[in-house]
């Protein structure tokens, strides 16, 4: 029992850590942005004219703040196993370091590559390249998408030997290969709708910590600590981001950040065994991914718009309600939803319990 306190404790002390940190970054960050004018382009034309009239004052606000989360993340993950790695015998570096080989190897890797790929896809709409100018195609990206879990999917079936899935009320089903395609599917499916939230100051930010949040308190439950330690790392990190995110933002997530999230979040939903649970812990990306694909089917077959804008955000705000009333409501509904989902969860854990 001590040694499970020592470890919330040490969890809830990387949090902070990271927080402190984020935070002491972002003017060097915010620096170089406002700096080299590494700032957002709002496309032109006639494809969403109401995207453009509601966010035109918002061109030139530098993008990538991302980098502050995944960046720190990263940094006090390698910090911690090289300081636990140079003197193995200290029993306090051995807690604070949260890299492991069966909990946090995947995630720490595709939020690293996912990141580094989001990255080059701000810079490239920065600079007006790729289709309009606009960075890489949405084909292009869940092709990338795609790629990325295609390595996590071997990686689960082949390293951890993972091919049975947590079914609500029912227990562990072992569904052999058929967990390659559930894989893909969460992973791709988490990455696009991170991107498509991260579209109003502070939206994608806090909903990914809500998100985030959840999955910390799962890994609590299951005894997984050194991954409820990494999501305590990202919580940390991503107060910070909001800290200068909220509106009206200092600068915006861009590709590098929700990629990078939106990945990790699939990953940590199949490596905890909540990935059922997904429409309730990412309600809104869930709904604002549904709204897209609504959206495109509905102008392709019907030659008519469902919604005044797609996501669904821009829809209200089209309607007229302030970019903040979005937001602060939206976080209220994936809040609530989370909630809903850990109920459900825990429940579902006392009915047919993991191993």
């Amino acid at each position: 029992m001590e040694n499970i306190s020592l470890r919330i404790i040490i969890t809830l002390a990387l949090a902070a850590v990271s927080f402190i940190v984020a935070g002491a970054l972002t003017p060097v960050l915010t620096n170089i942005l406002y700096r080299y004018k590494l700032g957002k382009n709002i496309r032109t034309g006639n494809e969403s004219p109401i995207f453009q009239q509601l966010h035109a004052k918002k061109a030139g606000t530098p993008t990538m703040g991302g980098i502050l989360i995944w960046g720190t993340a990263i940094l006090l993950a390698g910090l911690f196993w090289l300081l636990a790695t140079l003197w193995p015998d200290n029993e306090i570096l051995k807690l604070f370091n949260f890299v492991n080989r069966r909990e946090t190897f995947l995630p720490l890797a595709a939020l690293l590559f996912a990141a580094l790929v989001g990255l080059a896809d701000d810079l490239r709409g920065i600079f007006k390249q790729g289709e309009k100018g606009g960075g890489l195609s949405m084909r292009t990206r869940l092709l990338l998408y795609t790629a990325v879990a295609a390595v996590g999917a071997w990686w689960f079936v082949v390293k951890l030997d993972y091919t049975a899935l947590y079914v609500p009320f029912l227990g562990l089903v072992d569904i052999g290969l058929w967990y390659i395609p559930f894989f893909l599917f969460i992973i791709v499916a988490s990455a696009f709708s991170t991107n498509e939230t991260d579209g109003l100051d502070g939206l994608a930010g806090g909903v990914m910590l809500i998100a985030f949040s959840a999955f910390g308190a799962i890994a609590l439950s299951q005894g997984r600590f050194f991954l409820a330690t990494f999501t305590a790392v990202i919580i940390g990190a991503l107060l910070a981001f909001l800290w200068f995110n909220v509106h009206p933002a200092r600068f915006f997530m861009g590709d590098t950040g929700s990629m990078a999230l939106g990945i990790t979040a699939g990953l940590v939903a199949l490596l905890t065994q909540s990935a059922l649970f997904l429409p309730f812990i990412m309600f809104v990306p869930v709904v604002e991914s549904l709204s897209v694909i609504i959206q495109l089917l509905s102008k392709r077959i019907r030659h008519k718009k469902v919604f005044l804008s797609a996501p669904i955000h821009h829809h209200f705000e089209a309607i007229g309600w302030p970019e903040t009333k979005v937001t602060m409501r939206f976080w209220i509904l994936n809040g609530v939803a989370a909630a809903v989902g850990l109920a459900l969860l825990f429940v579902s854990y006392q009915v047919a319990p993991l191993p």
